[in-house]
């Protein structure tokens, strides 16, 4: 990437792989970008389990009623934890770490794609963050975040224009009704 202004704009979630493999050297890239993330009172709370098992993407991709099906075809899958009991800002932490992954796939011109979990339900009513604890033996204290996709992009997205930014929810000194 030339710069972050073209990062940022060409970053697009991508949910459709290749069958391409991600080599060991783009996987340590990621994990030294997730692993850099700044976190509250750099406390380090978050924890990431990496997937590339067949079967394991497969049952990852049915851990919620809708939005997780690209899962099974991608080449990586980073589950993102974090600990309430050691961070004052787990969400906050896991978040910032998920966007560090993300930015530096699009670094490395691979696809990814966020997965909410936190707050979701499986098809069967379960709730999704505890499928994902049963299926990667995940502690309970724990909680499962997102799930990042990554894979070689089967398709390119669509750069951001200028045109479709929303400047109206930018206010200056205080916040103004419209």
């Amino acid at each position: 990437m030339n710069s972050f202004a073209d990062l940022i704009k060409n970053r697009r979630s991508i949910r459709q792989f290749t069958e391409e493999k991600i080599t060991a050297e783009e996987v340590e890239l990621i994990l030294k970008a997730a692993l850099s993330a700044p976190t509250a009172k750099n406390c380090r709370a978050w924890k990431f389990i990496l997937v590339e098992d067949r079967e394991k993407l497969r049952l990852l991709s049915i851990s919620k009623t809708s939005g997780a099906a690209f899962i099974e075809h991608c080449a990586l899958a980073i589950v993102v934890l974090s600990d309430p009991l050691t961070s004052t800002a787990p969400v906050e932490d896991a978040s910032i770490a998920a966007t560090f992954i993300q930015l530096q796939a699009e670094d490395l011109n691979l696809g990814s794609c966020w997965c909410q979990i936190a707050g979701r339900e499986t098809a069967d009513g379960q709730e999704s963050e505890q499928y994902i604890r049963d299926l990667l033996n995940i502690p309970y204290n724990f909680g499962v975040n997102c799930i990042i996709a990554i894979g070689h992009k089967a398709n390119e997205g669509k750069a951001h224009d200028g045109e479709s930014l929303l400047w109206e929810n930018v206010f200056i000194e205080q916040f103004t009704q419209i």
